[in-house]
């Protein structure tokens, strides 16, 4: 089947599934959790042999701790299935109603978007939780993993496709894609594809959005900061940041850079670095850092650089004003974080940094659609359009405009035999 074909099925499945009722959809979420479980010893299979081939390659240890999913990651994607299955169903919210005139009544009621054709990196549970994200919020999906991880994409498609449909979706509710030219044919498949979301660097993103005339959603590099105030509770601060650095260091809410306020910087970071290196952390260090502690020198590509490895960069930073300036310099808009006693300065930290995820006194990898509650992710985007953060559920849909009259016509408007009254009504939409 040619992409075209394929879209075009997968457009027709949108408006069914767009009608679906959270019963049958929560049904057929019901049903992906129990095959996967049924059958994780085929999955974990496939996946060893991604591993193999992929340690055979060369891959960097980081994306092979990214791309490995056995039994305990499956596990984590069965309960995230399960937390998705007890959210409300996103799809007919009443957002606003206004009787317009008597009997004339208009709804906002929310929608799913349509088609989604996500882009995502070497982890495999990232196909999961999007196709079950995409399933709840009434999406159809179109799916493009890594290369890396081709053998367990694959039979992770069919389990989580086949549960589904058996459980009564269309069977063209998702697809998988493999090759970079079904990538490059369905960036041009704006006829039937409503979004892309890419998953990746910067300039993988910026490549999306330049070869495409479908609406992107861009979820681009996590180079997320913490910033240590002078006013920091310090044994405090050091749990945080190393909680943020090495509790997973291969994901995009990973801590990429450590500002210091120079006031605490001579006993903040030798006490830090001491713990990094029982992580065997490499320090990438500002002159100042440098006088305090040794460090690699720091360069300015360090300040723009997503490591996903256990590599940090450390700069002291006179106050707050020149943290938020460095942050809003080099961040990519994902999570930023401050430490501090202040309420006053947590305040400003947060009205000041441009980021979708702004924290005081907890680690960056708070940053999840999962522990947010959404039941988990789609990604998190980085950009300023309908979504920001991590984008669960509420992300996945719009709205359209739903509008109940009784033969009211505009003529008798313009004519002023009639007039609008616009009140606003606490009701949710029904026909």
């Amino acid at each position: 089947m040619n992409m075209e074909e394929l879209a075009r099925r997968v457009k027709a499945a949108s408006i069914t599934l767009a009608a679906a009722g959270r019963d049958l959809k929560d049904k057929a979420l019901a049903a992906i959790a129990g095959a996967l479980e049924e059958r994780k010893a085929e999955i974990v299979a496939a996946n060893r042999e991604d591993l193999a081939r992929s340690e055979r390659e060369n891959l960097p240890a980081p994306l092979l701790k990214r791309l490995r999913f056995d039994e305990e990651k499956i596990a984590g994607v069965i309960e995230g299935i399960h937390s998705l299955i007890k959210l409300e169903d996103p799809v007919g919210k009443t957002l606003l109603a206004t009787e317009l005139d008597d009997g004339l009544e208009l709804y906002k009621v929310t929608c799913p978007i349509g088609v989604i054709g996500v882009i995502f990196e070497s982890r495999p549970d990232a196909l999961v939780q999007i196709a079950t994200l995409c399933l709840k919020s009434g999406n159809t999906v179109l799916l493009k993993g890594g290369s890396e991880a081709m053998a367990t994409n694959r039979i992770l498609a069919e389990v989580v496709i086949g549960a589904a449909v058996e459980a009564g979706l269309p069977a063209d509710w998702a697809a998988l894609l493999e090759t970079r030219a079904e990538v490059h044919d369905m960036l041009k498949m704006d006829e039937y594809i409503d979004l892309i979301i890419p998953r990746g660097s910067n300039d993988f993103v910026r490549y999306i959005m330049e070869n495409s005339r479908i609406p992107v959603l861009g979820h681009a590099d996590g180079i997320c900061h913490c910033y240590v105030d002078e006013e920091a509770d310090l044994e405090t601060a050091a749990r945080i940041v190393l909680d943020s650095k090495v509790q997973y260091v291969a994901v995009c809410n990973a801590l990429e850079t450590l500002l210091v306020h120079e006031k605490v910087a001579p006993e903040f970071l030798p006490a830090v670095k001491k713990l990094f290196d029982e992580h065997k952390v490499e320090l990438r260090g500002c002159p100042q850092t440098r006088a305090i502690i040794p460090a690699v020198p720091a360069t300015e590509e360090d300040w723009k650089t997503e490591y996903l490895d256990y590599i940090l960069a450390v700069k002291v930073v006179a106050g707050i004003e020149e943290a938020v300036a460095h942050i809003n310099k080099y961040g990519s808009g994902h999570t930023e974080s401050i430490v501090t006693k202040s309420k006053e300065k947590a305040g400003f930290f947060m009205d000041h940094v441009d980021a979708g995820n702004v924290f005081w006194n907890c680690s960056t990898r708070f940053s999840d659609g999962f522990r947010y509650g959404f039941g988990a992710e789609v990604g998190i985007s980085t950009g300023k359009i309908h979504a920001r953060g991590p984008v669960g559920l509420e992300g996945l849909v719009i709205y359209k405009y739903r509008l109940l009259g009784r033969g009211h016509l505009v003529a008798d408007y313009a004519n002023h035999s009639r007039s609008f009254k616009h009140v606003k009504i606490e009701k949710d939409f029904s026909l």
